[in-house]
This record gives C-alpha cells, structure tokens and sequence, in this order.
C-alpha cells in the first residue's frame, strides 16, 4: 500500500494552509494511507535519519519501508495527485532515493508495525 507522509511544522503558515487540500486528497484516496507528522513532534525521529527538513511542506512517499519520492512540494493538490499516479503504480522505480529518506521511510514502517525505532545500523 503506498503510504503519503506530509513532513510540517505547525508554526508553518505554508503548512498550515496546505491542510484542508491535504485532507481532501486523503478523502478523495482512501485506498491510501495518509500520515501528516510535525517534525518538530518527531525531533528525536528525524535526529535519528539524519533529516533536516528547511522548506514546507515536503511529501515523502513510501511503500511499505521503501521510500519512493521525499522532496518541498508547492502545496498544489494536483502535483500531489500526478506524483501518486507516477509513483503509486506497484512496479514505480523511484530514482535518485536519498538514504535519509529510505531511513525515515523503514523507521515509519517499523513503527506502524510496533516494532521498536531504532538507528539504522548501516548508516
């Protein structure tokens, strides 16, 4: 299942302003899972990959641990909507991952899973 992560901040107006699109997208894909995190709530999540986010909003999407796409988005509804339909297809070959994308992408898997959030031991 692919998985849509919005990486905010509440003191964000951007971000702020890009939530009532956000939720409408979620609404109009319900076959996905939609997760909106304030990395600020998440500092010790974020320290852990080695992800510092400077520009809001950016979308990082996954399926299952694998990261696909992590990058500021304009808060447009329809780039968000051709980046799921470029992405989303099962057989999607996302280049150019960062591995501090696909290391928040495994730790957000684990935790969905239960599964204790540790480091990534390979760095």
């Amino acid at each position: 299942m692919l998985r849509v992560v919005c990486l905010c901040a509440e003191w964000c107006s951007a971000c702020r302003a890009w939530r009532p699109d956000w939720d409408a997208l979620a609404e109009r894909h319900p076959q996905l899972q939609w997760q909106w995190l304030d990395i600020e709530d998440e500092a010790d999540l974020m320290d852990a990959v080695g992800l510092d986010i400077e520009t809001f909003p950016t979308v990082l999407l996954m399926r299952h641990e694998r990261a696909l796409h992590l990058s500021a988005i304009p808060p447009q509804p329809a780039l968000l909507d051709h980046l799921i339909a470029r992405l989303g297809a099962v057989d999607a070959a996302p280049a150019g991952v960062t591995p501090q994308a696909a290391a928040l992408a495994a730790q957000l898997w684990r935790r969905q899973a239960g599964q204790a959030v540790a480091p990534d031991p390979r760095g």
